[in-house]
């Protein structure tokens, strides 16, 4: 598998550049990709968002603003430039810092918290070509740079000096360091499995045998508490406590407006995209087609595996997933901060390492 990297690299070589200049422009080329991804993600999220929303309720949501005069349909896919004109108005709106609070930090921690998903997009690949840096320690390296978004969270509590704020960004903390436990140890049940840290191996390994869901019943049992745990640690409804509305105003993001509010934002729909890809690409087969697994198609039909059509169908799999978590939000009440530690220390925790060892006993008998 080439990262991007290398391929910009490879070409950029030859222009006779300085080593200084070419190194600049090969890191900024992929982080410029990944940012436009991001935003584009937002966008479409933030959008369909709406309109799921607006279907569980049985209405319309979003209908009239449009994009150069094009509205949309006249049912679903109305007002597709609402959220293009929410963004305007965010980046257009008076960035406010309260008097008694730390400036410095307060700036910084949004700013944090994007590097974070900026940093974990890097080890995602796309398809089986196509990858920003390929990392031989994928899952290892996606799961340290997941981290980084609580510091940002943390910071953005206490330097608001707002006690609604503080109580938010501890809470998150709380809740994102408690679920990176189960997350990791149903990865860590991939990688016994696979045999390997990379996440391009992983998906080979499906392609030879099977998608991993449809391993063992204990694949499918690490599938569900991995998702349960990522809608916790993306502080989804709902597991939203550190923003609830109705106790803590908008948590850690009371005293945010503007440009670093809409940062926020950013960053919580690129952590859905994220590691619903990871979910994708470790359990349900990646970039390869769905159509082999029911076995419709002769395996001549290579090309419904290519990389640009693999990409598609990784997209496919992650945007579904995103519906799932969508449609907890319309769903499930909000669980109190006793219930959504004790589902996570008492329930996932014990059932995640009683799951890790009854899967190497699968795999030592069959």
């Amino acid at each position: 598998m080439t990262s991007v990297v290398d391929y910009f690299l490879n070409i950029l070589s030859f222009t006779g550049l300085e080593n200084s200049l070419l190194l600049i422009l090969v890191i900024h080329i992929p982080a410029i990709i990944i940012f436009l991804v991001m935003v584009v993600n937002a966008t479409v999220a933030v959008y369909m968002e709406r309109k799921v929303a607006a279907f569980m309720q049985d209405r319309l949501g979003p209908m009239e603003v449009g994009i150069l005069g094009f509205k949309g349909g006249k049912k679903f896919w109305g007002g597709i430039g609402q959220t293009l004109a929410d963004a305007i108005k965010l980046l257009v709106k008076e960035d406010i810092l309260p008097n008694n609070a730390d400036k410095v930090l307060m700036i910084m921690a949004p700013f944090i918290i994007f590097t974070g998903a900026l940093l974990t997009f890097i080890g995602v690949p796309l398809s089986s070509n196509f990858v920003i840096s390929d990392f031989n320690i994928g899952i290892f390296y996606i799961i340290a740079m997941s981290s980084v978004g609580v510091i940002g969270i943390i910071l953005a509590g206490w330097s608001s000096n707002n006690k609604w704020s503080l109580y938010g960004s501890m809470r998150a903390a709380a809740q994102i360091v408690s679920y990176e436990i189960p997350i990791g140890l149903s990865l860590l049940l991939v990688v016994l499995v696979a045999g390997s840290l990379h996440l391009g191996d992983i998906v080979q390994w499906q392609e030879e045998n099977r998608w991993f869901i449809f391993h063992s019943p204990f694949a499918f049992l690490a599938f569900f508490i991995y998702f349960i745990s990522v809608v916790a640690e993306t502080n989804r409804t709902p597991f939203d406590i550190p923003e609830a509305e109705s106790e803590l105003v908008a948590g850690w993001m009371t005293e945010y407006s503007g440009f670093r509010w809409a940062l926020f934002f950013l960053s919580e729909y690129a952590n859905m995209l994220i590691v619903s890809l990871i979910a994708a690409i470790v359990f349900l087969g990646g970039w390869l087609s769905p159509l082999h697994v029911f076995n419709i198609f002769p395996d001549s039909w290579t090309f419904i595996d290519g990389p640009i059509i693999g990409m598609f169908w990784l997209f496919l799999k992650a945007i579904l997933i995103i519906f799932v978590m969508m449609w907890f939000r319309w769903t499930f009440p909000r669980l109190r901060v006793d219930q959504l530690m004790y589902l996570c220390w008492k329930v996932f925790i014990p059932f995640s390492l009683a799951n890790l060892f009854f899967v190497s006993l699968w795999e030592l008998i069959f």
